[in-house]
């Protein structure tokens, strides 16, 4: 929509750069190009305006495969006018002067043209293949198919329309068609998962059975060592034992070794004291050997009477007094 400003009875419009604007003045053309800008009197000015960048038209259409099947083509084409000046001759681009409208929609007869051009080698082209065919390698061809056909159309020039690019973007069959179609890859694919959980669910058992058999080597490593433990304790505890008994028996030899040996030294004192005696009372006896009698006599009272018992008082009767002296004067003679 172009740019309308009013100033009394004038008009001024101001164009942009991709927009091709013309003026005519009562049948001649006062002024023509993109970024115009002038005044006018709307009662005696015509003026059209026509796009000129670069528009993308997408497209959407049924067509129909060698063995029956629909299909549905996506698909954009980008186009531009070319040649404003024959376009504006051939399609009314014309806008209303007072408030700078557009009378009519010429763009959608250019969006027509073109969606029926690219439909006819589109839907030529999968009349000839197979679904299969046509959903899997039909696209490249399609695209160059539809980018020929709108190339060398001759409509298209003369009405000052170019062609930038035309692109497909799929090939689709009906909804219940393709839900059929995808069942062997969701199959197939559904079992690549069912064999991965599986797989997953195997090396998990695979691995918890590892886990219970090292448990189990480590439950009998340690009932092995706690084995050798036991058995090492109790050969510790026999050698103890044994070398108690060693210490016991050798402590046993040793206090009867000096047992014997006090013994030995206590018997050999005894001898050599019983000897010291025997000589001492042999000595003796050889000396009362050669005493008389009466002193023999004496010697033994005074042993008697350093054995005898201490006497407070003694009492001498005649009998014992008469005997004594017998016996003194029996040994005096």
């Amino acid at each position: 929509m172009a740019d309308v400003s009013k100033l009394l009875f004038l008009r001024h419009l101001r164009g942009t750069p991709t927009v091709w604007t013309r003026f005519q003045k009562r049948g001649r053309t006062v002024g023509q190009g993109t970024s115009q800008s002038f005044w006018y009197r709307p009662l005696v000015a015509v003026l059209s305006e026509v796009p000129v960048d670069d528009r993308e038209l997408p497209l959407m259409f049924h067509a129909r495969t060698a063995d029956f099947a629909d299909v549905t083509v996506q698909a954009t084409v980008t186009y531009r006018i070319d040649d404003p000046a024959l376009a504006a001759t051939r399609l009314d681009f014309s806008i209303d002067p007072y408030r700078g409208k557009a009378r009519a929609r010429p763009l959608d007869q250019v969006a027509t043209l073109l969606t029926e051009l690219a439909q006819q080698p589109a839907i030529d082209l999968l009349a000839r293949l197979p679904l299969a065919e046509a959903l899997t390698s039909a696209v490249p061809q399609l695209r160059e198919d539809v980018a020929a056909a709108l190339a060398e159309e001759a409509r298209l020039a003369d009405i000052g329309v170019a062609v930038v690019s035309a692109r497909v973007v799929s090939v689709r069959p009906e909804p219940e068609l393709e839900r059929s179609l995808q069942t062997p890859t969701r199959e197939a694919v559904q079992q690549d998962a069912d064999k991965a959980t599986y797989s997953r669910r195997a090396q998990a058992v695979e691995r918890e059975r590892a886990i219970a058999e090292n448990e189990l080597q480590n439950k009998i490593e340690l009932a092995r060592r706690e084995q050798q433990l036991v058995e090492q304790k109790g050969a510790n505890n026999q050698r103890q034992a044994e070398l108690a008994a060693s210490a016991a028996l050798a402590a046993a030899q040793g206090e009867a070794e000096r047992e014997r040996t006090l013994a030995a030294a206590h018997a050999d004192k005894i001898r050599v004291v019983g000897a010291a005696e025997a000589e001492a009372e042999t000595a003796r006896l050889a000396a009362y050997r050669d005493l008389p009698p009466s002193v023999m006599q004496g010697l033994a009272l005074r042993e008697l009477a350093g054995q005898l018992p201490e006497i407070g008082q003694i009492t001498i009767t005649p009998d014992l007094l008469t005997g004594a002296i017998s016996r003194l004067a029996d040994g005096s003679r």
